[in-house]
């Protein structure tokens, strides 16, 4: 199961998307990588894998160009406003399930849509921290791209890690002490009388004999 999920506008920054693609799947791996024009095999249904894979992966990148939010239909209704907009549903299915959502701004111009103008099913993005691969740099911004995705995968391995630990701890860690050994039976103490003559005095034999004079 690939752990990025790649949301996109085919209309929008197709070249730079592209290069996002490449740059994150020789960083993490192909298979690690979901892109719907790549990742889903002829004749399968993809609605159902866009809609299993958005609610099931571990980091979505949103990758948001200038035309992004304003891309409209031939019939001058913006795509985003349709509730059977495919963008929109891969977004709001992987906030619905929890999962680590993150626009990434293609370009050194766009900026990150404000959360009154998105649909309110998705208004969260609005309010999300953003990465930017801008393009008058666009090695270095690719390199960071996919320094800052690693570290948000790796960190979901540490919380993970810690949460089974935190499970061992609650359920085998937890097992209650055995019952100590029962102490020895002391020895039975030893009396002994000692007759002393002409002045002498009377001696201990050992630490556990006691001496009574007669």
């Amino acid at each position: 199961m690939p752990r990025v999920f790649l949301s996109f506008r085919k209309p929008d920054s197709r070249w730079m998307r592209d290069r996002v693609y490449r740059a994150l799947s020789d960083r993490l791996g192909a298979n690690e990588i979901f892109k719907s024009g790549r990742s889903i095999p002829p004749g399968a249904d993809f609605a159902e894998i866009l809609r299993r894979q958005a609610a099931e992966c571990e980091l979505m990148c949103v990758l948001i160009g200038p035309g992004w939010l304003d891309a409209r239909g031939e019939d001058g209704v913006r795509l985003l406003d349709r509730a059977h907009d495919w963008v929109r549903l891969e977004i709001a299915t992987a906030l619905r399930a929890g999962n680590r959502v993150v626009p990434v701004l293609l370009g050194d111009a766009t900026m990150l849509p404000d959360a009154s103008a998105l649909p309110a099913e998705i208004t969260e993005l609005g309010r999300l921290q953003f990465l930017r691969v801008p393009e008058t740099h666009l090695p270095d911004g690719l390199a960071h791209l996919g320094d800052a995705v690693a570290d948000l995968l790796s960190d979901s391995d540490s919380d993970s890690d810690s949460d089974s630990g935190s499970a061992v701890a609650a359920g085998r860690g937890t097992e209650p002490p055995s019952d100590p050994e029962p102490a020895a039976d002391p020895e039975p103490s030893v009396t002994m009388t000692a007759h002393v003559s002409g002045g002498g005095s009377a001696y201990q034999a050992a630490r556990d004999q006691t001496i009574r004079l007669a």
